[in-house]
């Protein structure tokens, strides 16, 4: 996907295309931010958005694990450019994650079977709620996920592979790229006095809330973010929390 999302091409410039999210079919808004901080990233390194919903690709990931659902895209992408430029090798053991550092190694657990395999994160997505991970068929068929289509698993990032082969490889950390505290954006309001009102009454639960602005399809948005976290595990944690309390669309963001 070079930012592709499968199917179509993310640029450095900020503009919408058009794409189709892996395994899950609906056509998807997508786009790339570009913000002062950033030009000196490369185009997927960057904060992008699909159908309105942000990611901030992470820097670094230290400590980085996860839990949740994977799933797989095989022949309908086979032959396909990637986010990294590479092109999509089904029998190639990689895999796609909405925000994890491309290139990073991921050992992923598969919760129902105990079966492990090691992949390279060299793609974008999955775009479905409560996916994690989308795997190549070669490591979903080792990981038996191939049959029941989707798995539970517990993913943990490795860093970059050093040197090495099979049990002897060694892997690092990214070198440092701190994209400073999370936060869980919980709603977005084209109205500032709505989103004012949600601050008000979310900074006495959390201690911090504020307004993040910007333009999505040429509307102006007010985004409400809630708590400022130094673990991407804590986030997470206060996500599950803002959901059960009725804000079932909260996502965990990385303050700039």
């Amino acid at each position: 996907m070079l930012l592709t999302l499968r199917t179509c091409r993310f640029t450095a410039v900020v503009f919408l295309v058009t794409v189709l999210a892996a395994c899950a079919g609906p056509a998807y808004r997508s786009r790339v931010l570009e913000t002062p901080a950033n030009p000196r990233l490369k185009s997927y390194e960057k904060p992008y958005i699909v159908n309105g919903k942000r990611y901030d690709p992470l820097r670094k990931t230290d400590g980085f694990v996860q839990q949740g659902v994977a799933s797989w895209y095989g022949p309908d992408f086979h032959g396909k450019r990637t986010s990294n430029g590479e092109i999509y090798n089904m029998y190639a053991m990689t895999a796609a994650h909405k925000t994890l550092p491309l290139g990073v190694y991921v050992k992923v657990h598969n919760e129902a079977n105990g079966r492990e395999a090691v992949v390279r994160v060299n793609d974008r997505g999955p775009f479905v709620k409560g996916r994690i991970i989308d795997l190549s068929y070669a490591a979903a068929k080792k990981l038996g996920v191939v049959g029941p289509g989707t798995a539970p698993v517990r993913i943990e990032a490795l860093g970059y592979r050093v040197s090495g082969q099979g049990a002897h490889r060694t892997y690092h950390q990214p070198a440092s790229y701190e994209v400073g505290t999370f936060s869980v954006q919980i709603g977005a309001f084209t109205v500032v006095a709505n989103a004012r009102r949600l601050v008000a009454r979310m900074q006495s639960r959390y201690g911090y809330a504020g307004i993040q602005q910007g333009w999505i399809g040429g509307r102006h948005f007010y985004r409400v973010r809630v708590g400022k976290f130094s673990t991407l595990q804590a986030a997470h944690s206060a996500q599950n929390n803002l959901e059960r309390s009725g804000f079932r669309n909260s996502f965990v963001v990385a303050l700039e």
